[in-house]
């Protein structure tokens, strides 16, 4: 059994099972979750509707959050599959195999099959890398580009000939270009911080110096880069370039943007969460960073990731998925010292806690729906969740969670083994009950209101909300604006006060209501 063990988890066809379970299982099963995946799908939707390739818009307004990139990909998916929740997703769920496959070449490439195995299934299997992969948002995109320059940019380095670093560095501006299609100025600060500190660590800057003054690399990246970001300057002037890189990249830094702040030890906080099962690994391994420290290789990874915790520790506006930038080198990191000696309760607590957390999640909704009557979103958001979180949810989250506690005991398997055992546990429980269960209680209702109110075939306006998967499924805009005598109206719950304030019951007809959505008729 054992053996048996050993060689499902150093195979490539048990990595690619795991996968299709990661990334395509179930794809396109869940709703869209706002506010990311509505914006970013209602951006390519409106794309499409309009014609209008260059810039993108959500709700009849322009959308500068991100560059184009990760649009036209969505969009080509819908044109070949359909509008749906598969097709919008689907050119992330290919990004994250991608990510996968160069992980598992490179790692291949430097140590052995058995290690680059275990470096794709810690990435494949740690808990954020499985949500991120299968969400129609920019990250996994994002992120296929950063590891294919870090990996190259490692490769620079050690490469022995100056026609093969030159090769490398076409290579890398081309990375570079497509990241900054997708997401900006990210994908060009962080390899940059990352290398130069790399280089002053091992006496290397005139090594990086000739990197970032190469300049046929940089006709490259104006190659890939330039045509867009000249047409969307035509096409809708100065708008994207003062909110893109001021609001959304500058005040990122300097300011909050939609609400999402943090402390400076956030990312200290969400490390082990974002990492299970692997958690209690990589506090282990970093207690041997002297020995870490000493290697070249280990040493690029370690500033890798300590440039992505550091980065975004300092900036105000905080997201839990920003530290999946750096989640790639940890987890090679975890492949290379998967053997070490580690204590079996510093290795599997994190995960019995997050069992028992799925376990109970469901009966601490009926206290905290009676402690909440006087907050009405959240009390209908529980009273929601009451019957979606079913019998199947509870059993098969008892099922993992005694599962779990046998691979505790189970003393016959390294820590190792039995880590990954939980981590197929782990993916199966998110992707199959977890996530299915919260996105269908917060982002159901939304999708009911839509598909009623397309039937209608009247105009809708939004009050005091932001869902803009509303209007994908609708297929048609939602605008944001006081609402008239005539108008239908998508709200909260809790939001509709105001217009009970302004209009008698009479006026105000309810003809749709479903957790804490609303869909009144204004007469």
């Amino acid at each position: 059994m054992l053996i048996f063990m050993t060689r499902i988890f150093t195979s490539t066809w048990a990595l690619l099972f795991i996968v299709w379970l990661a990334f395509f299982w179930q794809l396109g099963t869940p709703p869209l979750y706002d506010l990311d995946e509505g914006a970013f799908t209602e951006a390519t939707r409106e794309m499409l509707a309009s014609g209008n390739f260059i810039t993108p818009h959500c709700d009849g307004e322009p959308r500068y959050d991100k560059p184009v990139l990760i649009y036209w990909l969505q969009a080509a998916a819908v044109i070949s599959l359909g509008l749906n929740e598969f097709a919008f997703r689907l050119p992330s769920a290919i990004a994250a195999t991608l990510w996968v496959l160069a992980v598992w070449l490179f790692v291949r490439q430097q140590f052995n099959q058995a290690t680059a195995a275990a470096a794709g299934f810690a990435l494949v299997l740690s808990l954020e890398i499985g949500l991120i992969g299968k969400a129609a948002v920019a990250d996994a995109l994002l992120n296929l580009w950063l590891v294919l320059t870090f990996f190259d940019c490692y490769r620079y380095y050690c490469a022995t000939t100056e026609t093969r670093r030159q090769a490398l560095l076409i290579r890398i501006y081309i990375w570079l270009g497509l990241g900054f299609l997708t997401k900006g100025p990210v994908a060009i600060i962080l390899p940059l911080l990352t290398t130069l500190l790399f280089s002053l660590s091992n006496n290397t800057l005139r090594l990086w110096f000739n990197a970032i003054v190469a300049p046929r690399a940089w006709l490259v990246f104006l190659l890939i880069t330039l045509p867009w970001y000249l047409a969307i300057y035509f096409d809708d002037g100065a708008g994207f370039f003062r909110s893109f890189f001021l609001h959304h990249n500058l005040e990122r830094f300097e300011g909050v943007i939609h609400g999402h702040q943090g402390f400076v030890g956030y990312y200290l906080v969400m490390l082990p969460l974002i990492t299970l099962p692997f958690a209690g690994v990589i506090f282990r391994m970093f207690t041997e960073w002297r020995q870490l420290w000493a290697d070249s290789f280990n040493r690029f990874m370690i500033l890798w990731f300590l440039t992505v915790f550091i980065l975004f520790s300092f900036a105000n506006t905080k997201l839990p998925h920003y530290l999946v930038y750096g989640m790639t080198p940890l987890c090679i990191l975890i492949a290379r010292y998967r053997e070490l000696p580690i204590n079996r309760w510093l290795a599997f607590m994190p995960a019995l806690i997050l069992f028992s957390i799925f376990f109970v999640l469901p009966f601490l909704m009926y206290p905290l729906a009676a402690l909440t009557t006087a907050h009405l979103y959240t009390h209908a958001v529980l009273v929601e969740g009451q019957s979606v979180f079913n019998w199947q949810y509870h059993l098969g989250t008892f099922a993992a969670l005694v599962a779990v506690i046998a691979l505790f005991f189970a003393i016959q398997f390294s820590v190792w083994q039995r880590l990954l055992l939980i981590g197929v546990i782990q993916l199966g429980v998110v992707s199959g009950l977890v996530l299915p269960a919260v996105l269908s209680t917060l982002q159901a209702p939304i999708k009911d209101a839509a598909l009623f109110a397309r039937q209608l075939n009247a105009p809708v306006v939004s009050y005091r909300i932001s869902q803009p998967s509303f209007s994908v499924y609708r297929q048609a805009i939602t605008p944001d604006r006081p609402p008239q005598r005539g108008d239908i109206v998508l709200t909260r719950i809790d939001r509709a006060a105001r217009l009970r304030a302004r209009y008698s019951a009479e006026q105000l007809e309810v003809l749709y209501q479903r957790g804490a959505i609303l869909l009144l008729k204004i007469k």
